[in-house]
């Protein structure tokens, strides 16, 4: 199992800016801990790569910064050369994740940025730039190296993006399980879709997840499963809305991790969105996610207590 770290690659924003940057850094260093024979730094995704997903008009503007201010105000970051290269990189840390899955037969492999699923083909949105488990599974399948996808996305925002993207492409099936009043507030309806209500807890989120989990992986059969494990159904997220403990978020990812392994399919994992307060919450969580990929022990599935089964 290999890990790509983009955190060396700067995103610089505004003082204030609501995103929290510094996320990847502690997420790499908390890994580190661990895992640091396993990490690498994640490679830049090409032109090539990239326009087989996004619209050549599009990723040139990315690169030269020749968008108009609306789309950069959509995706809510400044425009900078630093931005144009992290974002190539976001997207090669999952193709690279998705390839060395691969090439271990059924493997997993980790990206520790990345999940940017609201990105279309021409415009990005809500902090997504390029969209980069779209890329990624593009590329696996015109590569030949699978015949069918899976995405889990489990980020508390609907993954909009990817679900437009695939709209009309058989090979790949999009999962999304959200928040039915959060971002984005016009969904684009994937092959599957569970809307959540606010402040759900860890027992209802749970079994809502294991009532999908097998009809899900009997209607898809993927070769490949992207997951997006984002940390930001937590209930101390400031943009979550919904109310999973640290050990719910722990339990969910072990339920998918596990059902790839009994299902014999290759697992892509990225981290999407997490924007607790305080940010080292979102650390933990995700931290959890990278253990539990693994295959190591997550101490606080450990501890005694947890989320009704």
């Amino acid at each position: 199992m290999r890990i790509y770290r983009t955190d060396r690659f700067t995103l610089p924003l505004p003082d204030r800016h609501r995103f929290p940057v510094c996320k990847y850094r502690m997420l790499a260093e908390a890994v580190a801990a661990f895992a640091a024979e396993r990490m690498e730094e994640a490679p830049a995704a090409t032109f090539a790569e990239l326009t087989r997903v996004h619209a050549p008009d599009y990723v040139r503007g990315v690169f030269d910064g020749s968008l108009p201010a609306a789309r950069w105000r959509e995706i809510g970051f400044p425009w900078s050369p630093e931005l144009a290269e992290r974002s190539a990189r976001s997207v090669g840390a999952t193709v690279a994740a998705a390839r060395s899955a691969l090439v271990d037969g059924v493997g997993v492999g980790v990206n520790l940025a990345g999940g940017t699923h609201h990105a279309a083909v021409a415009h990005g949105s809500g902090f997504c730039v390029f969209n980069d488990v779209a890329v990624a599974a593009r590329l696996m399948l015109d590569e030949g190296r699978v015949r069918r996808v899976l995405v889990i996305d489990l980020d508390v925002h609907q993954g909009n993006g990817t679900a437009a993207i695939f709209r009309d492409e058989a090979r790949v099936f999009t999962f999304s399980m959200h928040g039915e009043k959060n971002f984005p507030f016009r969904k684009v309806a994937g092959d599957w879709d569970i809307d959540l209500p606010d402040a759900i807890g860890d027992a209802d989120y749970l079994a809502t997840l294991d009532d999908a989990l097998p009809a899900l992986f009997a209607r898809a059969r993927p070769d490949l499963v992207f997951y997006l494990a984002g940390a930001d159904p937590y209930e101390g997220d400031r943009l979550g809305r919904l109310g999973l403990s640290m050990r719910g978020l722990a339990e969910r990812d072990r339920r998918v991790i596990e059902a790839c392994r009994a299902h014999g399919v290759a697992l892509a994992v990225a981290m999407a969105g997490g924007y607790a307060e305080p940010i080292a919450d979102t650390v933990a969580i995700q931290t959890h996610t990278v253990r539990l990929a693994l295959g190591l022990d997550c101490p606080i599935l450990s501890a005694r207590g947890g989320p009704a089964d």
